[in-house]
């Protein structure tokens, strides 16, 4: 048995749009997560004719899987609560392939490059078997209650 809780419980996020399955591990400034590609998992809503994945979710996983690795660290912390990160930017995303293939188990790992109180900055690779598929960096931005307040406002114009 997994000493992690499903990805969603460290998620602000609701099906179908949790599209990782398994936490794998999380350290001081690492996160390993799991997704399955094939037609009756997470990521069937979004897989082509062909049952590939499109490279360009690839940085939803890796983003998804930064926020395991926070919401992991708030509750180590005692914050119960989900907070709502934000990414800014990614540099630098490759996936030659232009896809994730049919029938595999996709492995992302993200390792922290820097971060203060509000920004962070992390590598990320997805891997099947050892064999890099995708690479690219996602820099984060974690909003304050006002902030969030700010950019939720509904039917008021500046």
């Amino acid at each position: 048995m997994s000493r992690y809780q499903p990805p969603g419980n460290y998620l602000p996020h609701e099906s179908p749009m949790i599209l990782l399955d398994e936490v794998v591990s999380v350290a001081d400034n690492s996160a390993d997560c799991r997704v399955a590609i094939h037609s009756a998992g997470v990521l069937a809503p979004f897989l082509t004719a062909e049952h590939t994945l499109p490279g360009w979710y690839g940085l939803e996983l890796m983003a998804q899987t930064v926020g395991v690795w926070s919401g992991w660290h708030r509750q180590q912390r005692g914050q119960q609560s989900i907070a709502l990160g934000m990414v800014l930017g990614a540099r630098e995303y490759t996936c030659p392939a232009g896809e994730f293939p049919a029938d595999v188990i996709l492995d992302i790992h993200v390792s922290l490059l820097m971060q203060d109180a509000r920004f962070g900055s992390f590598e990320c690779t997805i891997s099947h078997l050892n064999q890099t598929l995708a690479t690219g960096r996602i820099n984060t931005f974690q909003p304050d209650s006002e902030e969030l307040a700010s950019l939720f406002q509904q039917g008021k114009t500046p």
